[in-house]
């Protein structure tokens, strides 16, 4: 039997959005009372909900159109759904504090550790922690970081993508808009808000699956993304 573990955040009213995306708003929208037409009833079960929120909402991909104007052509619909159904491993990053860039010393320190190697196509997941340690509390927006040129590195092993735990995958107003033009430029992408990470270390590879919704023109999506352990 193989062993599936779930690697997304719940999507919930109120969760933590990056500060300059829109906030999550869950409502009911209509319930199964309405449907059934009862009168004054006592309660209230939703049979459609609501959403409003941003494609960049808890574990979610980026699209190459998100990364850059220049980029424009690369939607989330356009995109191969080979990008999304990869190999891969997980490295760990999990010394690195608040607000430290991760260099690229650091990832091919973690990669030897973990006695793994990058093949082309791969889907490269960096466990630094950050989600179990300061998820909903004030230093959520501060995690580590990759440098630019531990991007470029990524990207010139010919993966897939990368994925963090953290809102973005480099540091605000340090090195993240960089880190996306990057990825843009070599044409591979990331994950943001992944959880559940320090279940894949030391376990070796693993088959990585997040496919995103078909929007037309997005610039992004949430995703289911899991890692299984045959």
């Amino acid at each position: 039997m193989a062993e599936i573990i779930d690697l997304s955040q719940e999507i919930y009213s109120g969760m933590p959005t990056y500060h300059s995306l829109p906030p999550v708003t869950i409502s009911t929208y209509s319930t199964h009372e309405q449907w059934d037409k009862i009168e004054n009833p006592s309660t209230q079960t939703p049979s459609v909900l609501n959403l409003e929120m941003s494609e960049h909402t808890g574990t979610h991909v980026d699209a190459l159109n998100h990364m850059g104007k220049e980029f424009s052509s690369g939607s989330i619909d356009t995109m191969p759904l080979s990008m999304f159904y990869t190999e891969g491993i997980c490295l760990d990053l999990s010394r690195k504090g608040l607000q430290e860039l991760i260099s690229t010393q650091d990832l091919i320190a973690a990669l030897g550790k973990s006695d793994l190697q990058i093949k082309k196509g791969d889907t490269v997941l960096l466990y630094t922690d950050h989600y179990r340690k300061y998820y909903q509390t004030e230093n959520w927006g501060k995690g580590p970081g990759l440098t630019t040129e531990a991007t470029r590195w990524l990207g010139e092993q010919k993966i897939a993508a990368f994925g963090v735990e953290t809102m973005s995958p480099g540091i605000p107003k340090i090195t993240n808009k960089e880190v996306h033009h990057i990825c843009g430029k070599m044409g591979f992408t990331h994950y943001e808000n992944m959880v559940n990470l320090d279940q894949l270390i030391g376990r070796g590879r693993f088959r990585f699956i997040a496919f995103p919704l078909k929007i037309k023109g997005g610039t992004g999506s949430p995703v289911r993304a899991v890692a299984i352990f045959e």
